[in-house]
Parts: structure tokens; C-alpha cells; sequence
């Protein structure tokens, strides 16, 4: 009897130590640098990561970013002294983040498939070129 408890815990583990390679690691892989992408929209959720040049440069580090359609969380850092923000607009959608200087600020919207901009919304910097595309597939 002894041994089957044995296997039993040994099968067990297994599963466990499987299973806990299957989590969320942050992971940029696959879906062109953006982050963790979504499920398929039922309740799944995806992490875009987005930053401004410590420089304070106008840019983004990413012009394009991907995900699937659902909650989409932009987890924006601006190490910078110049202010920024990040708005989404497209679809109906049109939010963003709080303007931050030297720190970072996260925004999340619900998102279907589709295209939509993201920008910096702070003075003319989207017309200088802080903005970039954000593809839902």
C-alpha cells in the first residue's frame, strides 16, 4: 500500500512542477516585443509593455506592438524628467494613462480585433512622432 501512496505523490509532483512552467513570466516572445498576449477575449488578459527614453527623447521604444482581443493592460515607464502619457484610440476606444515624469503609470482597456493608435498625448508630442500602432488579431 505504501508504494502506491509513493507514486501516487511522485505523479503528483510531476504535475505540479509541469504545470508551474505553464504560468505568466512576462515573457516578450512571440508577438513582436509587445508582451504576454491574450487568450482568445473570454477573460483572459495580456501585458503590453511600453517606455520612454531616459533621455527624454519624444519616442517610444516600440512603434508596434500586438496582442489578442480582451483586457489589455499597457504597463507604460517613463524614467525621463520629460513628461509623458500613452493613449489608446481606435474602435470606439479612446483612454490613457496618467501624464508621468520619472515614474510609470499602467492603463487597461477592453480591446476587439482591429487596429488602433497609441500615442503620447502630452503637448505635440504624437505630432513629433511618439505614437505607434497596436494590432488586436
Amino acid at each position: 500500500m505504501r508504494p502506491r501512496i509513493l507514486a501516487l505523490v511522485a505523479v503528483l509532483t510531476a504535475l505540479v512542477l509541469a504545470a508551474g512552467g505553464c504560468g505568466d513570466d512576462d515573457s516578450d516572445e512571440g508577438n513582436g516585443g509587445g508582451g504576454e498576449p491574450a487568450g482568445g477575449g473570454g477573460g483572459s488578459a495580456s501585458t503590453l509593455k511600453l517606455s520612454a527614453p531616459a533621455d527624454g527623447a519624444i519616442k517610444f521604444d516600440k512603434t508596434s506592438l500586438s496582442t489578442k482581443p480582451g483586457k489589455v493592460t499597457i504597463d507604460f515607464d517613463n524614467p525621463s524628467d520629460v513628461p509623458h502619457a500613452v493613449e489608446v484610440e481606435g474602435n470606439g476606444v479612446e483612454e490613457e494613462t496618467e501624464t508621468v515624469t520619472g515614474s510609470s503609470a499602467k492603463l487597461t482597456v477592453d480591446l476587439k480585433k482591429g487596429e488602433y493608435e497609441f500615442y503620447c498625448p502630452v503637448g505635440n508630442h504624437e505630432e513629433e512622432g511618439m505614437k505607434g500602432t497596436l494590432t488586436v488579431d
